[in-house]
Formats: structure tokens, C-alpha cells, sequence
């Protein structure tokens, strides 16, 4: 393939960098998403614009209920605005309302090789496990690079295990600017100084998530006071008695140190010369967090007595991001030779 034409505008200076943030309706929110994207999204909205969606159709990648879909849909929404968003400040959307992401997808695997979408690791893990896969399992990567260009992101918060998917983005897109002129902003990945990736606390070598079904290990945001707690005085940590930051000889207090860090402030290493003991450190961070919770989770009691309001700000965030998307993707057509 060769440069055909070029884009009909110049793509966003620097000064009007955004930040995106996506969250997949799989589940309920938990601690790791509120303090690794929802928190630093709800910061950024004051100084840089700031899109935060809901990624509903890369729920429909493996076997799903369809009312659980819409039902946690609804909740993050709620949740996101009871964290902070504001919807004057912030871009907040359901990502199917948006059908420019669909149509970006599709010219976007048009610029993509099939060996490129295979190697990635999480289809790897997520298709061993299933006995008939989806093909949307191995595209959704592409739809994820579509989620970030579309509304020219500049940076991107991720999680380590989101890497892979990010580094896609950036080598389409850089192709496609390479083929056939400068049509796409490259996203930078951003991530947080603290708690990046927070550990299940019943398990240190896996990550907190919220699909987990039983959440031993895992603090949803909606987890009432005294759950924290036993969760967090549950938490593994190892057989020393001295409390340290040593994330790879001690996952668990290292988790724990993240978690307090990033509730309260200050560093791990400076946290955990004030603790004599883990219970004291499980103590501690059960009191941030807990702390942490509580006024969003009052926020977001009320706010779900108003389902009618967050409706409404999705749908007016989702007018908003069809205005930008639809100049995204008129500028990729028109590069790749669509429109005459």
C-alpha cells in the first residue's frame, strides 16, 4: 500500500493534549481501578482535557448476560461521577453510543496484520481457556487502538498488563501516518507514581480484579466499611515480622504499602519505617481506605437514586464524543481514499 492522500486538517498541538481513560463493564469496580485510572482521571480533568468511557463492546469479547452489561454499565457511570468526574470538565460516555469507534475499528484492521493481533498475550491466556472463541477476542485489541485515536489521545493511563495493547495503538498508528500522511496522534503511555498495579490481597501474584466473583482479596468500591476491613487484616503478607518495601522477596507487604501510599500520600519505603508490626500496617491501610470510600460511596448512594441524571450525562457526553470521533474518522477515510 502507498500514500494516497492527506488529512483534511492538522492534527491537535500539543496545548490542547487529552488524557483517556476506558473502564469494561465486566464487573464492579474495585480499589485497583479507583486509585490506578479513576482517581488520576478525575486530577487531570482540571488541568488537560479528559475522556472517560464506558467500554461496553469489549464486553461482548467472551460469553456475557446482556442485562448484566446494561446493570454494570450504569453502575461504573454512577460510580465515575460519584469518584469526581465532572461532566463539564470531563468527556463521559458509553463507547456503543459512539458508533464512530466501530467504524474505526474496522479501517484500522485494514492497517493491521493478523500476527500482530495473535502475539497479544491476553488473547493468548483468555483463548486457552475457552473452547470456542471469538473472533472479537482476537480483534479487540484493534478496537482498543480505535478507542484511543479516535479522540487523538496524547496520553493514555495503563496498567503493566495493558502495555502490549497501548505499544498496538502506537506502531498502527505510526504506520498509517507512515502510508498515508499524518492522520493520527501517538498516544504516550502514562503511569501512576504509586499503586499501578494492585495486588489481590488474598493473592500477591495476581492482580486485583474485578471479575473475581468470590472477592476474598479483592475491595470493591462498594464494599461496606466493615468488608474492608476484615479483607485488608485478612491480607497474606509473609513470615518476616519486620515491615519493609521489598516488592519481589515481599509481594503482600509491598501491596499493602502501595495501597497506604496511595491513600494517604508519601512513599512505600518511607510509609513502612513507621510500623513496628503488620498488624499495624493492616490497621493503617484499612483505615485509609476505608476513609478513601466513604464519601464517594455517600456520593454514589445518592446518585443512584437518580438514574435518570447519569443517563442523561451519558447521552450528552455521547454527542459530544460523536463530534469529535466523526472528524477522526473523515480524516482516516479520506487518507486512505474513501471519499472523492
Amino acid at each position: 500500500m502507498t500514500a494516497t492522500s492527506t488529512p483534511t486538517r492538522p492534527l491537535p498541538p500539543a496545548a490542547t493534549a487529552r488524557r483517556l481513560t476506558g473502564l469494561k463493564p465486566t464487573g464492579h469496580l474495585q480499589l485497583g481501578n479507583l486509585l490506578g485510572a479513576i482517581r488520576p482521571l478525575v486530577a487531570d480533568q482540571y488541568r488537560t482535557p479528559t475522556i472517560g468511557f464506558l467500554a461496553d463492546l469489549h464486553a461482548l469479547t467472551v460469553t456475557h448476560d446482556p442485562a448484566r452489561v446494561r446493570e454494570l454499565t450504569l453502575e461504573q457511570a454512577t460510580m465515575l461521577l460519584a469518584a469526581g468526574i465532572d461532566p463539564d470538565r470531563s468527556m463521559l460516555y458509553v463507547q456503543s453510543q459512539v458508533p464512530e469507534h466501530a467504524e474505526l475499528h474496522y479501517l484500522l484492521e485494514c492497517a493491521t496484520g493478523y500476527g500482530e493481533a495473535h502475539r497479544m498475550i491476553q488473547f493468548k491466556e483468555k483463548s486457552a481457556t475457552q473452547r470456542q472463541v471469538r473472533l472479537s477476542l482476537l480483534t479487540y485489541p484493534v478496537l482498543m487502538a480505535a478507542d484511543i485515536l479516535l479522540h487523538d489521545a496524547q496520553e493514555v493511563p495503563v496498567g503493566e498488563d495493558q502495555g502490549q495493547h497501548l505499544e498496538l495503538a502506537r506502531t498502527v498508528a505510526a504506520r498509517f501516518n507512515a502510508r498515508y500522511g499524518e492522520t493520527f496522534t501517538i498516544p504516550r503511555a502514562v503511569l501512576p507514581r504509586v499503586a499501578h498495579r494492585i495486588m489481590d490481597l488474598a493473592d500477591p501474584a495476581a492482580k486485583m480484579g474485578k471479575s473475581n466473583a468470590a472477592g476474598a482479596g479483592t475491595i470493591f468500591l462498594l464494599d461496606p466499611p466493615e468488608i474492608v476491613r476484615r479483607k485488608v487484616l485478612r491480607a497474606v503478607t509473609d513470615s518476616g515480622s519486620t515491615v519493609a518495601y521489598e516488592p519481589d522477596t515481599r509481594p503482600g507487604v509491598a501491596n499493602l504499602l502501595e495501597i497506604l501510599a496511595a491513600c494517604v500520600g508519601g512513599s512505600p519505603t518511607e510509609l513502612a519505617a513507621g510500623f513496628s508490626s503488620y498488624g499495624q500496617l493492616k490497621n493503617a491501610a484499612a483505615e485509609a481506605v476505608t476513609a478513601l470510600l466513604r464519601p464517594i460511596q455517600l456520593r454514589y448512594a445518592g446518585l443512584a437514586r437518580d438514574p435518570g441524571y447519569v443517563r442523561r450525562v451519558l447521552a450528552d457526553g455521547a454527542e459530544r464524543a460523536r463530534e469529535s470521533g466523526a472528524q477522526t474518522v473523515h480524516r482516516t477515510k479520506r487518507a486512505l481514499g474513501l471519499l472523492v
